[in-house]
């Protein structure tokens, strides 16, 4: 088996690993969500909140998001120059890039987070939410640039 064998098939682990961690970003937002919620309460509901570990699994999950996503955002760069020698530099590309920026700047709130800096916690939240538009935005580009592909492939 060579690169040229598995090469069409590389162009669509970045999709599908891109679709699953838009899921597990849903799942970040409800915990992080679930996680203020519990900071926020009375003293008799936060009591029964914290039963849930939710700020626990938020920093998890979001570890592992930073990580899976800065991963993906340089496979996809890379499956993309294997396939046709260059990078196309247009929105999916700027946008995908600025979204490992957006995540980054975010996972690096979480020390003066800890602190107890609300302007972090709320920075932070900005800036996944605006991750998350962003997020669902390049999930619709991109099946566009996989229909191209699944086209190009079916040409032969």
């Amino acid at each position: 088996m060579t690169l040229e064998t598995f090469q069409p098939w590389l162009n669509f682990v970045h999709p599908v690993t891109m679709w699953l961690l838009l899921a597990t970003t849903l799942y970040a937002l409800y915990l992080g969500v679930q996680a203020r919620k519990t900071r926020l309460a009375d003293a008799e509901t936060r009591k029964e909140l914290i039963k849930g570990k939710f700020a626990l699994k938020h920093h998890k999950v979001g570890s592992a998001l930073l990580a899976f996503m800065v991963i993906g955002t340089v496979g996809g760069m890379g499956a993309t120059y294997l396939e046709s020698g260059k990078l196309f530099v247009g929105p999916h590309l700027l946008v995908g890039l600025g979204m490992a920026t957006l995540i980054a700047t975010s996972a690096a709130l979480v020390p003066f987070m800890q602190k107890g800096s609300e302007t972090a916690r709320l920075t932070h939240i900005s800036l996944n939410i605006v991750l998350v538009g962003l997020f669902g935005w390049q999930a619709v580009t991109g099946m566009q640039i996989v229909q191209k592909l699944l086209e190009r492939l079916s040409q032969g």
